[in-house]
C-alpha cells in the first residue's frame, strides 16, 4: 500500500500486512511515545477504525486493537489517558476528508473472523524496551526471556520486603503481571506466581511486587517493561508440548484437572475472556 500519514505526534503508515506507527521524539510528545519508538500492528490484530472530534480543533483517527491481540494494552487494561494511547492519531480538523479515507481504508483490511489468541497468542510483538526501571521501593529488571529480578531500596523498601531479601522470579513460573498505573495514587507492578496462595494485600508487603510513588515508575518505563514480562509468560504457555507427554497427559484425570487449573489462572489474570475459558474448559472436560 505505501500510504502515510502524518498527525500528531506520530506517523502512520499503511503497509501490505501491517499498520505501522511510528513516534516523534520530542518534547512535547508523551514520554511513552518516546519510549515506544514505532509499533508494527498486523491488520489481523485490528478489530475495527473510527473517527471523532477531539480537543482544540482536531479530529482522532482510531485503529480499535482487538482484546488480547497487544501484550501492551493488555497489560495497561484500560489505564491510559487517551493522549497516551498509541492507537489514537490526533489530525488538524482541517484534515478530516483525509483521515475518513483512512479510516475507510483500515476498515477494508481488517479480518473479518477474529484471531483466536488461546491458539495464537500475541498478535502484535512487545515493545523493545525498557528492560528496566526504577520504581519506588527498589529497580526491577528482565532479561528479555526467562527472569525477572527485584532490587530492593535500602532506604524506601518496607521492612516485610527488606527481609525476604531481592527476588528473582522465572517466567514460567508466572501466570501474569498486574499493573496499577502511576498516574493514579497506590501504583505498582506486581507479579501473579502460578498456583496463587496467600500472599500480602498490600503491594509494599509483597515481595512479588514493586510500587511507584511521586517521580518513580514512571508509565514510559513500566508499562512496556509490564508488557514484555506478559509477552514472555504467553510465550512459556505457547511451548509445545512433546508428543509423547501429550499422549500420557491425555485423559489422564489429575494432568486434566492440572490444565483446567492453569487455565483458571489465566482467567482470574485477565488473560482469558468468558467466552474462551468456558470454551477451554469444555475441551478439556471432553478429554476425560
Amino acid at each position: 500500500m505505501g500510504d502515510v500519514l502524518a498527525g500528531i505526534h506520530a506517523t502512520w503508515e499503511l503497509e501490505s500486512d501491517a499498520l505501522v506507527i511510528r513516534f516523534e521524539r520530542g518534547i512535547r510528545t508523551p514520554r511513552l511515545f518516546q519510549a515506544l519508538r514505532e509499533r508494527r500492528v498486523p491488520y489481523e490484530a485490528l478489530a475495527s477504525a473510527t473517527l471523532a472530534p477531539g480537543r482544540r480543533g482536531t479530529v482522532v483517527l482510531h485503529a480499535v486493537p482487538r482484546p488480547g491481540a497487544d501484550p501492551l494494552m493488555e497489560a495497561a487494561a484500560g489505564q491510559l489517558k487517551e493522549a497516551c494511547d498509541p492507537y489514537r492519531l490526533a489530525l488538524p480538523a482541517d484534515r478530516e476528508a483525509l483521515a475518513a479515507r483512512w479510516r475507510d481504508e483500515l476498515a477494508s483490511v481488517v479480518p473479518a473472523d477474529p484471531a483466536d489468541r488461546l491458539d495464537t497468542g500475541f498478535l502484535v510483538a512487545p515493545p523493545q524496551g525498557p528492560l528496566s526501571f526504577k520504581a519506588y521501593d527498589g529497580k526491577a529488571s528482565f532479561d528479555g526471556s526467562s527472569e525477572v529480578a527485584f532490587r530492593w531500596s535500602s532506604t524506601m523498601a518496607t521492612s516485610e520486603k527488606w527481609k525476604t531479601g531481592d527476588q528473582s522470579f522465572r517466567v514460567r513460573e508466572l501466570s501474569g503481571v498486574e499493573w496499577r498505573s502511576p498516574d493514579s495514587p497506590g501504583g505498582f507492578l506486581r507479579l501473579l506466581p502460578r498456583g496463587g496462595g496467600v500472599r500480602p494485600e498490600r503491594p509494599d508487603h509483597d515481595p512479588a511486587s514493586v510500587v511507584f510513588g511521586l517521580g518513580y515508575g514512571p508509565v514510559h518505563d513500566s508499562l512496556p517493561f509490564a508488557a514484555a514480562v506478559l509477552s514472555a509468560i504467553r510465550a512459556k504457555d505457547r511451548t509445545p508440548v512433546p508428543a509423547g507427554a501429550r499422549g500420557a497427559a491425555h485423559g489422564d484425570p489429575g494432568a486434566v484437572a492440572e490444565r483446567i487449573r492453569h487455565l483458571g489462572e489465566l482467567y482470574q489474570a485477565g488473560l482469558v475472556t468468558d467466552e474462551e475459558f468456558a470454551a477451554k474448559k469444555t475441551e478439556l472436560l471432553a478429554e476425560l
